[in-house]
């Protein structure tokens, strides 16, 4: 996390979502209530510095609202800044990869801020307001078009020397399986993204079609779908099996387009008590609280 000095008596907390469709942002007063949200689309297939001006323009536009009031600003992106270079990395909008993130957009709005990873941003919001709220340790975990995780102790993010704690998505299930944007084969990633999953289906029936249609299917007893989406639900246990032998956190939250997906929270559940080193987990596996909005809620809590 690139941070600012963050002033904790501020009265208005902003925060801005990047994503690799939209930006979205959000002003929330001292108490955590919402005061106002904008969002516009991300200009990823314009370049890098239409991207930072946009980021630049939904601030300003934010700012304007609070007027005179003091406020913090912390900034979700996907990847995350390296300690060593202050680049951007490991992103899957990887026309933002290698590029001064952090630097342009202070030089650009004249202020220090806060930047973390939009899955810590996640974890953070659900810990603190969400779906965890009553839990100390948390692992947030995202199942989107994407795969991430962030972990929050006692309500702060845990990232790592390096800055790379949470990298889930990119842990290696199978050596020999398909290739990853990261230069890896076999991540996490591409097994349980929502792309993953629709790349399986086509893979087995030369159809496209997208994952919430295929669960549908699977559900319907279609034998294709059945079988990919068994496979999904084993990886998805075998995966989350390895992350919590290192860290057995006291909660696990899903996000993402795909943790309204049932079957994660009965089936996936029930195949990873079959995998985890323990007689008796005990640890919950819950749906997310905050929706769509975990990740600009979360980076406006980054830094305070």
């Amino acid at each position: 996390m690139n941070e600012g000095k963050q002033d904790p008596t501020a009265l208005y907390r902003i925060g801005i979502d990047v994503g690799g469709t939209k930006i979205e942002g959000i002003v929330l007063d001292a108490g955590g209530q919402e005061c106002e949200r904008l969002r516009s689309a991300t200009p990823v297939q314009e370049g890098y510095e239409p991207v930072v001006e946009s980021i630049a323009r939904l601030y300003e536009s934010l700012a304007e609202r609070v007027g005179q009031g003091k406020h913090t600003l912390g900034i979700g992106t996907p990847g995350s800044i390296s300690p060593a270079t202050q680049l951007l990395r490991n992103c899957n909008a990887t026309g933002l990869n290698g590029r001064p993130l952090y630097r342009d957009l202070e030089a650009r709005i004249g202020r220090p801020f806060a930047m973390a990873n939009d899955a810590n941003c996640f974890a953070l919001a659900e810990s603190r307001m969400g779906a965890a709220a009553q839990s100390q340790e948390v692992l947030g975990i995202v199942l989107g078009t994407g795969v991430g995780a962030g972990l929050v102790v006692h309500g702060r993010l845990v990232e790592g020397r390096n800055g790379i704690a949470g990298e889930w998505g990119h842990m290696v299930l199978d050596s020999q399986g398909p290739a990853c944007y990261c230069g890896r084969r076999g991540c996490v990633e591409r097994y349980l993204s929502g792309p993953a999953l629709e790349q399986a289906y086509r893979q087995a029936t030369g159809t496209d079609m997208d994952a919430a249609r295929i669960v549908d299917r699977a559900r319907a007893g279609e034998g294709a779908a059945a079988a990919v989406f068994d496979r999904f639900l084993d990886r998805f246990a075998e995966a989350l099996a390895n992350v919590v032998a290192v860290l057995d956190p006291q909660a696990i939250v899903i996000g993402g387009g795909l943790a309204s997906i049932d079957e994660l929270y009965t089936e996936g559940v029930r195949r990873l008590l079959e995998r985890v080193f323990c007689d008796a987990y005990t640890t919950p596996v819950l749906r997310n609280r905050l929706g769509n909005a975990a990740g600009v809620f979360g980076a406006a809590m980054v830094g305070i």
